[in-house]
């Protein structure tokens, strides 16, 4: 394998798939290199990743380098974080096999991996999850512990425009399967018209699809500047002593957002929210519910998840369960376009036959004496 490309680079891996070009290399630094993550990557459409890190560190099996592999996206793995040092945005590299060429000087090397290989790696790890399954049960309760105030009642929620009394929600996060999950409920949002969460890039999902959010919640690191302009009300989720990092850059935009002081996750926050506002039901879609979604999104446990989906468990169900049960409404201009057809195929087939002419002959003679007088 060898080839020259331009280099983008950035330790954050979602902020350089938001600018880096079709046919480019993705300097990244991820441990664990999770399913959203790559996904990105994949969609951007770039030529190699080059991981400062370990893409499978053994602690749960991560499917990010198996999606990249299975797009024919080479991986070389564990350059080492030195290589930042020594790579600047926008470089042109050139990759031999497993090296790192710039200006014909070796400047690095790693490990390329191999879809069997590691397949064959997530198999073990999946085998060995006990520890790291004993771990997170511990942590979670820990968390738990200290985020039971927001089942208890005493979490504070923020005054909001958007109006939730008896009205349906929908959740949308931007996590696995929430393009499908968004296409299977396509006709539910159209006929129900539910209140529309987008929490951080679950709002750009929402603009994917046609539709503008109504209320944007998250710490604002994930979501696009044309989102935020969207003309949906911002609310930012704090941390609970109360500060915001993520109102910058909605001030650099000169908007104006309220904050949500809370611990937990900021899609816990928005079922929360939607709950305590009289939501009557909340649909959710791309959230996050397993040990190996947590451990994707760099927590060491659930805590705040269980509590919230035990309080708001009645009012809540996924997108794929809503897509079972949910018929939908007969459109008006479906029943139009039938009956149009219908009428078309009868004129067709009486236009065939001799009676039919007559008559219509008759009628048309019958006008025509009609329009004299």
């Amino acid at each position: 394998m060898e080839f020259k490309a331009t280099v983008r680079v950035d330790s954050r891996t979602k902020n350089l798939a938001k600018r880096i070009q079709p046919g480019e290399i993705a300097l990244i630094n991820h441990i664990d290199l999770d399913r959203v993550a790559a996904d990105s990557l994949v969609n951007a459409r770039v030529k190699m990743v080059i991981n400062a890190n370990c893409s499978i560190s053994g602690r749960y099996p991560n499917p990010g380098p198996t999606v990249l592999l299975e797009a024919g996206i080479n991986i070389l793995d564990q350059v080492g974080i030195e290589i930042f040092q020594k790579i600047r945005e926008g470089e042109t590299l050139e990759i031999k096999n497993n090296e790192i060429w710039q200006n014909g000087t070796l400047i690095g090397s790693g490990k390329l991996l191999e879809l069997n290989a590691v397949n064959q790696r997530l198999r073990t790890i999946r085998k060995n999850l006990g520890a790291e399954l004993d771990k997170f049960l511990q942590n979670t309760l820990e968390y738990a512990s200290k985020e039971k105030e927001m089942i208890l009642g005493s979490l504070q929620m923020p005054e909001v425009n958007t109006k939730f009394e008896d009205r349906p929600v929908l959740v949308v996060v931007r996590g696995h399967h929430y393009r499908e999950d968004l296409t299977i409920i396509k006709s539910y949002i159209d006929d129900v018209h539910p209140v529309l969460i987008g929490v951080d890039g679950g709002a750009d999902a929402l603009l994917q699809f046609g539709y503008k959010p109504d209320l944007i919640i998250g710490d604002m690191d994930s979501v696009s500047e044309t989102a935020l302009q969207c003309g949906a009300e911002l609310l930012v989720h704090a941390y609970p002593d109360g500060r915001a990092p993520g109102l910058e850059p909605i001030e650099k935009l000169g908007l104006t957002a309220k904050i949500f002081p809370a611990p937990g996750t900021s899609e816990d926050i928005s079922l929360l929210l939607a709950y305590e506002k009289g939501a009557s039901l909340i649909v959710a879609v791309g959230t996050h519910s397993s040990m190996i979604d947590f451990l994707e999104k760099g927590r060491a446990g659930m805590g705040s998840t269980f509590l919230v989906r035990l309080k708001v468990g009645s009012t809540l169900v996924d997108a794929r369960g809503l897509s079972q049960i949910y018929q939908g409404k007969v459109k008006l201009r479906y029943l139009l376009q039938v009956s149009l057809a219908g009428i078309l195929a009868i004129a067709i087939l009486l236009s065939q036959l001799q009676w039919f002419k007559d008559l219509f002959r008759t009628f048309w003679l019958q006008i025509k004496i009609w329009s004299r007088f």
